[in-house]
């Protein structure tokens, strides 16, 4: 997994490199001093997981995620407490407080690896189509299990800040995952996000108005933020139909 270190503070650094190191599955490529320099790394660099401290000259780390597009997984670092939820708000995996310790550091790294327990099969490489892929499935961890649901069978999934609740035809499945990374990598033409909290099944969506949808007799909200281009797509949907 390919690491970048951004914090202002040189000995920070230090120590966050050090700590890549000692992890055979991360490997350190590179670290910069603040937000400008990192949003150019990005840029030219595939980078994996992001350690990003927030306070920095300029611009701080909160802003730099939201300037991003698809950011990578981002580890947050501060001395400050007063963050976390404006953090968590922006679906960050960990807030770790200075002085980091290995032992801290590494609860983070197994947080990450379990973001990653999703596994894709049956979709085109990059994972769109203009077809839906009927067969398709995905493996999400649950407790111990990695446990198969096909897509065609998913009616929702709820987001419950570091967990998400997926709703199939026979049951719901709780696994541990940000609705963010989720939402990379589904199928655009067969799933759409329509709330902070809510991706649905374009098929399953029975009737809409302007402020809400209905997906198998539950009523789920339309963000705001999502309103214009939900719209969008379901008009188109229903032109295509």
């Amino acid at each position: 997994m390919r690491c970048l270190v951004v914090d202002d503070e040189p000995l920070a650094r230090q120590i966050l490199e050090d700590y890549i190191e000692r992890v055979d599955e991360l490997e350190w490529v590179g670290s910069c001093a603040n937000a400008i320099d990192t949003f150019s790394a990005i840029q030219k660099t595939k980078i994996d997981l992001l350690f990003l401290d927030i306070q920095m000259p300029q611009i701080t780390g909160l802003e730099l995620i939201k300037s991003i597009k698809n950011p990578p997984v981002v580890i947050l670092t501060t001395a400050y407490r007063d963050y976390a939820f404006e953090a968590f708000d922006l679906d960050v995996v960990d807030y770790l407080l200075k002085p980091i310790s290995f032992d801290r550091f590494l609860r983070s790294i197994s947080k990450v690896y379990q973001l990653k327990d999703v596994y894709l099969n049956h979709f085109p490489e990059d994972g769109k189509s203009d077809e839906p892929q009927t067969d398709a499935y995905m493996y999400f961890r649950e407790k111990r299990e990695m446990v198969k649901v096909f897509l065609n069978d998913i009616l929702y999934f709820e987001s419950l800040r570091d967990y998400i609740r997926i709703y199939t035809k026979e049951k719901q499945i709780i696994t541990y995952q940000k609705i963010s990374y989720l939402e990379q990598k589904l199928p655009e033409n067969q799933f759409i996000r329509v709330h902070r909290s809510f991706i649905v099944p374009i098929e399953r969506i029975s009737s809409y108005t302007m402020n809400s949808l209905n997906v198998d007799g539950k009523e789920i909200p339309i963000g705001r933020k999502y309103k214009n281009e939900t719209i969008k797509i379901l008009q188109k949907s229903q032109l295509e139909g």
